[in-house]
C-alpha cells in the first residue's frame, strides 16, 4: 500500500492519482486474520452476482473489505474476514436485492 504523504520536497498526488474516496485499502487487523468465528449465531450474507447490478455499495460499505473485486467488478464475498454485520445487505439498493442474509446455523 502506498503513502499519499510526499517524500520531502515531493508533490501531493493530483485528484486522479488518489485511491477512490472513502475506501480503506487495509483491513488492518481483520485484513490479517480470520474473522469468521465473529458470525457465530449470527448471519452470512449470500451474494448472487446475476441480480448484481455492479453499484459496489456493498465494497464501499463493508468495514472488513469483504468483497472480492475483479476488472472493477464484485466478484465474491472473503467469508473468512466477514463477521456477518449485515451493513451490505441493507446498503444494497432495494430493487435489486442482490445481497441477502442467512442465519450463519444453517452453514455449520
Amino acid at each position: 500500500m502506498s503513502s499519499l504523504a510526499p517524500e520531502p520536497g515531493g508533490k501531493l498526488p493530483t485528484w486522479d492519482e488518489l485511491p477512490p474516496g472513502g475506501v480503506s485499502e487495509d483491513a488492518g487487523a481483520t485484513g490479517r486474520r480470520m474473522m469468521d468465528f465473529w458470525r457465530g449465531g449470527g448471519h452470512r450474507p449470500l451474494l448472487d452476482l446475476n441480480l448484481c447490478v455492479q453499484c459496489l455499495h456493498c465494497w464501499i460499505s463493508c468495514p472488513d473489505n469483504c468483497f472480492v473485486l475483479e476488472n472493477g467488478r464484485v466478484a465474491a464475498i472473503n467469508y473468512d474476514h466477514c463477521k456477518g454485520c449485515g451493513i451490505c445487505a441493507k446498503e444494497c439498493p432495494p430493487m435489486v436485492n442482490a445481497i441477502v442474509l442467512i442465519e450463519e446455523r444453517q452453514f455449520t
